[in-house]
């Protein structure tokens, strides 16, 4: 562990050096996903999304609530388990035209050890001058959805207050706005989201003592100066089609297009001025009860040592099950078959429907 300490503390310290700046990965931790469904069909969800989750996803469908009230919990771990990503939320309907609901979310890596003290006033080695410290982000997200005048117009709006710590390092508050709209068509379900749609900002402030202060110039880095990086808007574009199959057996498939507008990233799809990610997602369920779940997406370049290009992808699986029409279990396995570059993780959510409707 002691490796991540200079690369998490130096790469995030020295990447944020002006004011402003707009920073293409900002606030990446807001793009992970939430919901073992969600992560299971490859965060195809903007369209067809109607639970509690819908206050991440898109605020429009919390309107659709199968029941008055609604909890939601996740539990994921990344690289190894050295990440830890948690997720808990509670959504309610107000009447029978609008919704509420509140979400929480941390992505962090606890426990890395600060050697920045390892050595004494006298160039001792010391190594009970090792200290440990978490950085962390964290975002609340509060959410109102009402049905439109128009039938199967739903539309929604979120307010988003971030918070990022990096041990007494460093920290950051942000602000931001998200919007979306669902239109129910039959069998059909189409939806848009704008994400950040004000520009979401992170203002960051600095707090090094004379001595972290004298290592890190020792060393050769500059040090931080207080800035504020803006989160360029992002827009969710989304499809999706039920299909009955039988009497006990019906499907639901949905594409969705992440559009970026901060320049050229590694996706499917891209230019100078705009980038294209889409995801692909299936469900199949047995009379509301069984769900099984699969979807692909994170496309990207990749070049290998002998300069040849492939394009890899992220596939996923997923199953849930639904008890008493009331408890909500999920499972999903992303990267199955090392596709991409991410590791595998399994990832658990719960849902827990209560209360009468409006």
């Amino acid at each position: 562990m002691k490796k991540y300490l200079l690369i998490i503390f130096l790469t995030v310290f020295f990447s944020f050096s002006g004011f402003p700046q707009l920073a293409k990965y900002s606030n990446e931790f807001l793009s992970i996903g939430v919901g073992a469904r969600s992560l299971a069909m490859a965060n195809a969800q903007v369209a067809s999304v109607s639970d509690v989750t819908s206050g991440y996803w898109n605020p429009a469908g919390l309107v659709q609530l199968s029941a008055a009230n609604q909890v939601g919990l996740m539990h994921a771990e990344y690289f190894a388990g050295v990440a830890k990503y948690d997720y808990a939320a509670f959504a309610m309907k107000i009447d029978t035209a609008s919704a509420f609901s509140a979400s929480v979310i941390r992505f962090g890596i606890d426990d890395i050890p600060n050697t920045l003290d390892l050595y004494d006033d006298q160039g001792n080695v010391n190594y009970d001058r090792i200290s440990k410290f978490s950085a962390a982000d964290y975002a609340a997200i509060f959410s109102y959805a009402r049905k439109s005048p128009v039938r199967g117009l739903h539309y929604g709006a979120n307010f988003k207050i971030i918070y990022r710590q990096i041990g007494n390092f460093a920290k950051a508050y942000g602000f931001g706005l998200d919007a979306g709209i669902q239109y129910h068509l039959g069998q059909w379900r189409f939806a848009a989201v704008g994400k950040d749609i004000t520009s979401t900002f992170n203002a960051w402030t600095y707090n090094l003592t004379e001595k972290e202060e004298d290592v890190l110039l020792s060393t050769g880095n500059e040090l931080p100066d207080n800035s504020l990086e803006l989160t360029m808007p992002r827009l969710i574009l989304g499809g999706a089609r039920t299909i009955k199959i039988s009497n006990s057996f019906s499907s639901l498939i949905e594409l969705d297009m992440n559009i970026s507008f901060d320049g050229k990233r590694n996706t499917l799809i891209r230019s100078r001025m705009l980038s294209i990610d889409p995801g692909l997602g299936l469900e199949v369920d047995y009379k509301k009860i069984v769900f099984l779940r699969a979807g692909v997406g994170n496309f990207q370049e990749e070049t290998d040592f002998g300069q040849k290009t492939t394009t890899t992808f992220q596939p996923n699986i997923g199953l849930g099950i639904c008890i008493k029409n009331m408890i909500h279990i999920d499972y999903a396995l992303t990267d199955i078959g090392d596709q991409s570059i991410a590791l595998y993780s399994n990832v658990f959510s719960l849902r827990v429907d209560f209360g009468k409707n409006p």
